[in-house]
């Protein structure tokens, strides 16, 4: 055994890497479990996502932002540069359950951008942070492994842990997102009381997408300071 967890030629770091992906795995497979099950089952108003959007825009407020359709599937987000409202052709034009929930939860960022929502704006801030740490952190890391250069170790383990930051700052901004669908959802009527049981589902799935993104990326962090430590010691 080796300092950085090497055992008969197998990295035990990997490990750390392979519960990550399990847990991306079941949730990923959750959510479209549940968005496809809820995808069959029509909204009592009969309204779509893009008729939801517009409606629950209208309510909060909001006339400066665009609804729009955008190829993909479950491509659907807020774009707050340019202030457009994005759903995906399963959404757009659908009235399921599952399609009037995506569609609200996409207006709650909206509503967050009208707001001034902090988490959000923290969010928004470290995006470039994000996508410089997404992709040098792991050739910096690679390059000062085969090197053995402790700063090149150190620098990519800091940019890595910069975009574990933009995925926490994350979890609130799409958590309070969701809340403010479902609270829209019910006090514009486009809901029903009995049906909000099914809105919640819809939307804690795909919450669930984010903690374990979130925790899979923290495994990774912790195996980069792993493999780190050992490489510094050997």
């Amino acid at each position: 055994m080796f300092g950085h967890g090497w055992y008969y030629g197998f990295d035990s770091t990997y490990l750390l890497v392979i519960i990550g992906f399990l847990l991306c795995l079941a949730a990923s497979s959750g959510m479209k479990r549940t968005f496809a099950k809820y995808s069959k089952v029509r909204s009592y108003s009969g309204i779509t996502g893009a008729e939801t959007a517009q409606r629950i825009l209208h309510r909060a407020g909001i006339t400066d932002v665009r609804v729009e359709q955008v190829a993909g599937d479950l491509s659907d987000h807020y774009d707050p540069r340019n202030k457009v409202l994005r759903l995906s052709g399963s959404v757009y034009g659908s009235n399921s359950l599952a399609a009037v929930c995506v569609a609200a939860h996409e207006c709650g960022h909206a509503i967050q951008h009208n707001h001034n929502y902090a988490p959000l704006a923290i969010r928004s801030a470290i995006v470039p942070v994000a996508n410089i740490g997404s992709t040098l952190a792991w050739p910096l890391f690679i390059l000062g492994f085969i090197l053995n250069r402790p700063y090149l170790l150190t620098f990519g383990i800091i940019l890595f842990a910069g975009a574990v930051l933009f995925q926490l700052v994350t979890l609130p901004v799409e958590t309070n997102a969701s809340s403010r669908a479902l609270a829209m959802l019910s006090e514009t009527g486009i809901l029903r009381e009995e049906e909000l049981n099914g809105g919640k589902k819809v939307l804690r799935a795909a919450a669930l997408t984010y903690v374990a993104s979130l925790a899979a990326s923290i495994l990774q962090l912790l195996r980069l300071i792993l493999l780190s430590g050992g490489r510094r010691r050997d």
